[in-house]
């Protein structure tokens, strides 16, 4: 009897004893392997895709490229050698290569890699169990410019390549480029004459380049020739845009002939313009590039042929000046140039645009209730039909009956899956491993009434080590954008579980002006950053606390970046009651300077309705610097140096306020950072001091 109560004592204790013994960390954060750019094989039977992988030491992550077989028994093989850095997997037509982006000596080339003998290989062979062996397998640089080639894509027949060079325009040739940038770094005099914006861009200060499209024939040896063929001859502009833009922006058509791009004609109203537009050219640059889309004043880009190559599929915006009006899905009839909207009533922006073989499917990616989705729509009627769910699609890829989806949420990092009628196969698990002895924090969505007595949606995470019955300090974190949402993803700097992880529990608020809740919600915040999501912030910190008993009003810290940095500020004049302290990240602390040290100036003028000097009144109307004579609350600030988006003066004068004041504050600083913070040990700085900020004036976690 004794023995058989041990037994059953055991059998019940197992499970604890089995159980995660603590939470995730920024360290965890940082070393996370990353999935990304998932690219379906011509026959539908691997994809191809991008991990990126932490060298801590080295403080960067390196990136190579990995390979999957549908056939749920294969392990992922890696295929690039780790010192390659590869990105960007692209397939052949004839499945046996891949093509990706990867630096030879030091400047970004095309590479190609065969990859037929790994594909070729018995499910469950030494090759395919043990892993192809990366680093002895042969990768060859098709092209060997003397610039980098910063995006590619491979034509329909592979025989072609387009690519994009930064290039000085009035330059004869590439070499021209190059010796310019070699003349640059050695001459004695540092300074530079502009007359005109952009002087800088994100973090980079311009040095007179243009990214330009190029068309460049493959040799019988799969080499690039010596003969680029300028496509965007005459754009005043960057193929792709900068900064982030990529190859989505352009396009082969079906048959080879012709190449679709987007571009904004820069001039001197670059800074305050959203108009760009879709052009056609042949891809041997006989004729000059066609603006396919110049009655629309606004933002036209990502075109997409349909198979037959008789329509232009494209998103499009309605309203000019304005970065975040809603993306439509359009259809151009390339014949009679006649357009028409495919689901006008589908009240969500869309993104990632792909079609179907049969050309009866589009797929696009939206934001929607807090998730980033992926929907079907049906090329003649528009109808729109949502077929994921349960976490945020961070991308995708189709062949045939196939479709495979990047797939993170709330307390999972991104892996791959196949996605079949709404059900979805795990194919990779990448972090498993690492993760194995990890408690994530419960996430729980919620409703409540918020300004004009709308729907506003928010969700709170449990601390790892819940315990009911128990109340857990608050992390109160604010979106930036402020045109977005906190979803169900995995974000690698603003992620919850890293303060779930420290014993504390989150709430976070998806105020007007959120995205993936209509169009008219998210208009809501212009021209009113202080009132209306305030009110959505106080309304829903009530809503929480009176739903979850768990929370503790009483040691809330509230933080935020960008324009949650700005609505941080705010909150320390207008709402500082409920919070022991304020985090705030690169955040906007005087709207009026704001106004002109911004790069982008159609975002401010657009939020606040003109100009400063235009519309001063405006600027001022929600200026946290006219506050702070209210500030008392406990106030750390955060900015980097290279932010050019909000430069890093504002944080440097709020916490100059701070501390003329008197107010308890630091200031952490990172000269080599810029509006994110992205080395692997700057974010576990970072982390350590907001997590060492929160403990001191919350008085720590739960223990």
């Amino acid at each position: 009897m004794k023995r058989l109560s041990i037994a059953v004592l055991g059998a019940l204790l197992a499970p604890a004893v089995l159980a995660a013994p603590r939470g995730f960390n920024a360290n965890d954060l940082v070393n996370l392997e990353r999935v990304a750019d998932p690219r379906l094989s011509p026959d539908g039977k691997a994809v191809a895709f991008q991990v990126r992988q932490t060298d801590y030491a080295a403080n960067k992550g390196r990136f190579g490229l990995w390979l999957q077989r549908l056939d749920g028994k294969s392990a992922p093989l890696r295929v690039t050698a780790k010192d390659l850095n590869a990105t960007s997997p692209r397939w052949s037509p004839d499945g046996k290569s891949l093509y990706f982006s990867a630096p030879k000596d030091g400047v970004g080339q095309v590479w190609r890699v065969d990859v037929a003998a790994a594909l070729a290989a018995a499910p469950g062979s030494e090759v395919m169990r043990n892993g192809f062996d990366a680093e002895k397998s042969v990768a060859t640089a098709v092209t060997a410019y003397p610039i980098d080639v910063d995006n590619f894509k491979l034509a329909p027949d592979g025989r072609t390549l387009l690519v994009s060079l930064a290039v000085y325009t009035d330059c004869a040739d590439l070499a021209c480029t190059r010796q310019r940038l070699d003349a640059a770094e050695k001459t004695k005099a540092s300074g530079r004459v502009y007359d005109k914006l952009f002087v800088r861009h994100w973090d980079t200060w311009a040095d007179g380049r243009r990214s330009q499209l190029y068309a460049v024939r493959l040799g019988d040896d799969g080499r690039a020739g010596d003969t680029l063929k300028l496509l965007s001859r005459g754009i005043d502009g960057d193929v792709p845009s900068k900064p982030f833009g990529d190859d989505s922006e352009y396009a082969f058509s079906p048959d080879g002939k012709t190449v679709y791009f987007g571009a904004r004609i820069a001039g001197r109203t670059e800074p305050w313009s959203t108009n760009f537009d879709l052009y056609s050219v042949p891809v041997d640059g006989s004729a000059a590039p066609k603006n396919l889309t110049a009655a629309n004043p606004a933002w036209d880009a990502y075109p997409v042929p349909s198979p037959d190559g008789k329509t232009l599929y494209y998103l499009a915006m309605k309203r000019p000046g304005f970065e975040a009006d809603r993306f439509g899905v359009m259809a151009l009839d390339l014949a009679s140039g006649g357009t028409r909207e495919l689901a006008p009533q589908w009240d969500r922006s869309a993104g990632g645009l792909a079609i179907a073989a049969d050309g009866k499917t589009l797929y696009a990616t939206a934001d929607d209730n807090g998730e980033h989705a992926l929907f079907a729509l049906d090329a003649k009627s528009g109808k729109t039909t949502r077929l994921s769910r349960d976490g945020d699609i961070t991308g995708y890829d189709l062949r045939g009956r196939e479709l495979v989806v990047a797939r993170e949420s709330l307390t999972a990092p991104t892996d791959l899956y196949r996605l079949d009628g709404g059900r979805l196969q795990r194919l990779t698990h990448f972090n498993a491993e690492r993760l194995k002895d990890v408690a994530m924090g419960a996430p729980e969505w919620f409703d409540f009434k918020g300004w004009n007595d709308e729907r506003v949606q928010g969700y709170v995470v449990k601390p790892w080590n819940y315990e009911p019955g128990k109340k857990y300090p608050v992390a109160f974190i604010i979106h930036g954008g402020p045109q977005g949402a906190m979803t169900n993803d995995f974000h690698y700097r603003w992620n919850p579980q890293t303060y779930a992880g420290a014993g504390f529990a989150v709430v976070t608020i998806n105020f007007h002006g959120s995205t993936g809740y209509g169009q008219a919600f998210t208009d809501a915040i212009s021209q009113h950053w202080g009132d209306r999501p305030l009110e959505d912030l106080q309304k829903g910190w009530a809503a929480a606390q009176a739903k979850y008993a768990f929370l503790d009003g009483d040691k809330a810290c509230a933080l935020g970046a960008s324009y949650g940095g700005f609505m941080v500020y705010w909150i320390a004049g207008n709402w500082s009651q409920p919070w022991k302290c304020l985090v705030d990240h690169d955040g906007v602390f005087d709207a009026r300077m704001m106004g002109y040290s911004t790069e982008e100036l159609w975002f401010d003028e657009w939020e606040h309705g003109g100009t400063q000097y235009d519309k001063p009144a405006a600027y001022e109307q929600f200026n946290p610097i006219n506050h702070v004579a209210k500030w008392t609350t406990p106030m750390l600030v955060v900015h980097g140096e290279k932010d050019f988006r909000i430069p890093y003066e504002q944080g440097l004068a709020a916490f100059t306020a701070l501390q003329r004041r008197g107010v308890d504050s630091q200031f952490l600083v990172f000269p080599d950072e810029n509006h994110w913070v992205l080395k692997p040990h700057n974010s576990v700085q970072w982390h350590d001091t907001v997590l060492g900020w929160l403990k001191r004036w919350t008085g720590g976690a739960v223990k």
